[in-house]
């Protein structure tokens, strides 16, 4: 495996870690806020989610 798949993959996941916290932030958000947005809960939900206490 060369260094820009190792490298792609790296991000990749980090993308998707990244993903899930901002989903899990999002979800703090009230459902009329969501909707104006155009997202719903169920569909935040589906794309997975990270809660990171601080």
């Amino acid at each position: 495996m060369g260094f820009k798949t190792t490298f792609d993959r790296m991000v990749a996941a980090r993308e998707k870690q990244a993903r899930r916290y901002v989903n899990g932030a999002l979800l703090n958000l009230d459902d009329e806020t969501l909707r104006m947005a155009g997202m719903t809960r169920d569909s935040i939900k589906k794309q997975g989610v990270s809660v990171y206490p601080f």
